[in-house]
This record gives C-alpha cells, structure tokens and sequence, in this order.
C-alpha cells in the first residue's frame, strides 16, 4: 500500500470515528445523516434539467436548428467532465464537505445566466457549462458522501448509498423538467420563472448541506495531486467488460426519450410541444425512480444480472421509438419514454452499484468519476442524431441503436460472472 492511500485510508478511518460524527447521536438522526446532502443532490440535479423541455422555446426565440439546441443541451458536459474528474480525487484529498458546498451556489449562477441569456446563445452556453460543473460536483462528491453516509457509523445500510444517490439525482431530473415545461407552457415570463423557483429551492438546500457531517477528512501528508487524478480501478477488468460497456447508454436512453423524441413528435404536438417535453421527461424519469427503488431486488454480488436486465429493456425501447418516429406518433413516443426511462433508472444505478463494489475507499469518488463520465457520453446522442438525420431517418438510426445496445448486452453477458472483486470472489 502507497504512503497516499494509507494517509487516505487513515484519514477517512479517523474522521467517521470521531466525537462529532452521529454514533453518539439517536439511531434516527444517524439514518437521516444522508438526506441534506440528497437535497442538495435534488436541487442541483433540478437545475441541470430543466433546460431540457425548454428546447423547443430557444428555436422559437432565437431561431436556431435543431442541431445548435442539441448542442446547447449537451455543452453542460463541458463542465461535467473536469468537475467529475477533477472533484473526485479532490474529495477524497481534502473532504466531501468543502468540494460540495460549491456544487448549489454553481446551480445558483447558471440559473442566474439562463434567466438573463434567452436571447442570447452565448451566455446560454455559458450558463449550461455552470450546470455542467454544479452538476458534476453533485455527483461524484455528493455520491460518494452518500455512500459514506449510509455506512457506520452512520447508517448500517451502506447498500442504500447507491439507490440514496441515483434516487436523487433522478427525482430532481424529473421534477426540474416538468416544473420547467408546466411554467413555460402555462404561466407567464417563460423562459425567466422556471429559473427563478429553481433559485429558490437550491438556495434552501444549501444552507441544509452546510449541516450535514464531514465523513471523510482531507490527507495528512498528501502526495502531488497528479497521483490522485491516477484511478488504478479504472483498469479493472471488471470495470472494463462489465461496466464500461453499459456506461454510455445511461443517458443515451434519457436523451432518447426526452431531447430526441420530442422534436421528432413537433409536427404531432404543435403549440404544445413545450408541455409535451416535459411529459416525456415526467414520463421517463418517474419510470426510472420507480424502478431504483425496486431495482435491489435484481442486484446479485455475483454476477452482472441488473446490468444485464438493464441493457435487455433497451433494446424494446429504441425498437417502440423506432416505430413512434416512423409513424410520428406521440402516444408510442409516451410508450417508448417509459421503457427507456426503466433503462435508464436500472442502468444508472446497476452501474453504480458495480463501481461501488470495485472501489476501495481509497478510490471510490475517482471511480464514480470515471463512470459518470462514461455515462455523460450517451448526452451527446441527441446532438449526433441531428447531424445524421441529413443522411438518415430516425427510425433507421434508432433501430441502428438496438443493434448497439445489442452488442453491448453481448460483451457484458461474456463476462458477467467474471473478474469479481476479490473481497466478493471467495
């Protein structure tokens, strides 16, 4: 073991043993421990979203193709990507607590930005990679303090942290699209309100999250950064042939379900098209939190079989928004929204279950960066779409999808029950 993961692991076995963590407080507040660092993950993740169902309103405002809105939805990768793979290793080096407290007040500027820049796609550009970075942060630090959370001595349920964590996130992408698309639909100053409500509730979580206990303090006698930024378990075979593959299409079927499918359904839904988007996003994300709240059930510490259960409902999605985008209708697309949003709630959260199982404490914020990576990927579907819809239809390109999604169920079947983590192999 390295001088830096034994500073690292000596840290974190001292910070969750001390005074001020709750094992001296009741067992209730002790298993609540979690939930201001999953409000502050809801509120975040709210922010994030509710620049989706707004697409169609930015092309109305500034008149702009349907490949530029895409784009304008996945800049906020710009911002995830270095927060993600940044703010992990950080974390494990200096605390959950100061790289979190960041994560809302990020929130709070890029709704400040997004309100202010609808006619403007700069600042709109500028304010979803303050998303991208909030969100970021939310994620991997947020999802890792969770985890720790949920463990002694703080909780006794530390199989809780992953659902605790995608359950989150996955609430505040519903909410946050639906919120947005009922107000610019329904109620006045559309493309200003939705942002000032989000203000609103971030503002609130943050000022929770600066209560909530410290579980991992910073290193002793820390190494050079550049050797945090290294995640050996990123090499893990496990990781590579199991978790790598399925990665992707975590939000490749959220970005199917409510960025793709309602522009291809915009003849169907006319004046309406806002509130449609953000039913689909109703419609997929509420699947998705259904499911990881029953999804435990299928989890196995022997083999890949949630992932595998998570992949296979891909496949009938993409085939239903195959069928939808040829017949342009929008009751199908509802039907295909809620068969990606299962998808993607079990791929999202079998993902991470895996991730968690292959990192050591020493890793764990740097994997969960790597995944959620890898997952952000699929946010650049509905952008790549666009570009290749010049040369080919959407049903084509969505049945192309099954056969991706086919491929990859594939690799993962071959290694499910293989390259286990060696605590889990005996």
């Amino acid at each position: 073991m390295s001088l830096n993961t034994l500073t690292r692991t000596t840290s974190h076995e001292r910070v969750t043993t001390s005074v001020d963590s709750p094992e001296h407080a009741g067992a209730g507040g002790a298993r609540a421990a979690w939930l201001p660092v999953g409000a502050a993950m809801f509120t975040v993740a709210w922010g994030g979203n509710q620049f989706t169902p707004l697409l169609g309103l930015y092309r109305d405002i500034d008149a702009l193709s349907t490949g530029a809105v895409d784009l304008l939805l996945g800049a906020y990768v710009l911002g995830i990507m270095p927060a993600l793979l940044l703010g992990g290793p950080a974390s494990d080096r200096w605390g959950r607590r100061p790289l979190m407290l960041p994560a809302p007040i990020l929130a709070i500027i890029a709704s400040v930005l997004l309100a202010v820049g609808s006619g403007s796609p700069a600042v709109l550009f500028v304010g979803r990679i303050f998303s991208g970075l909030a969100l970021g942060l939310a994620m991997v630090v947020g999802g890792s303090w969770i985890k720790e959370l949920s463990s002694p001595p703080f909780d006794a349920d530390a199989a809780a942290g992953a659902r605790r964590a995608s359950i989150s996130l996955t609430a505040g992408f519903a909410l946050g699209a639906a919120t947005a698309a009922a107000l610019a639909q329904f109620a006045p100053l559309p493309a200003e309100l939705c942002y000032l409500v989000h203000l609103v509730i971030t503002a609130a979580s943050f000022v929770l999250l600066t209560r909530a206990p410290e579980t991992h303090a910073d290193q002793e006698m820390p190494g050079r950064f550049l050797d945090d930024l290294r995640v050996p378990a990123a090499g893990h075979r496990r990781f590579l042939f199991v978790v790598l593959p399925m990665a992707p299409w975590v939000f490749g079927c959220a970005g199917c379900a409510y960025a793709v499918l309602p522009a291809v359904m915009g003849d169907r839904t006319g004046s309406f098209g806002i509130a449609f988007s953000g039913l689909l996003c109703l419609v997929a994300l509420g699947c998705g939190l259904f499911i990881q709240q029953v999804g435990k059930r299928f989890d196995d510490v022997s083999s890949a079989r949630a992932i595998i259960i998570a992949l296979t409902m891909t496949l009938p999605g993409l085939g239903i928004a195959a069928l939808a985008a040829r017949l342009v209708s929008p009751w199908l697309a509802l039907v295909a929204a809620a068969v990606l949003g299962l998808a993607y709630g079990m791929l999202l959260v079998s993902g991470l279950q895996e991730v968690q199982r292959i990192a050591g404490p020493e890793d764990l914020a740097g994997l969960t960066a790597v995944y959620y990576s890898i997952t952000y990927l699929g946010f650049f579907v509905p952008a790549a779409l666009a570009v290749v819809s010049h040369w080919l239809s959407y049903p084509v390109m969505f049945v192309g999808g099954v056969v991706l999604a086919a491929l990859s169920l594939g690799v993962v079947l071959m290694f499910s029950r293989k390259h286990l983590p060696s605590a889990l192999a005996h």
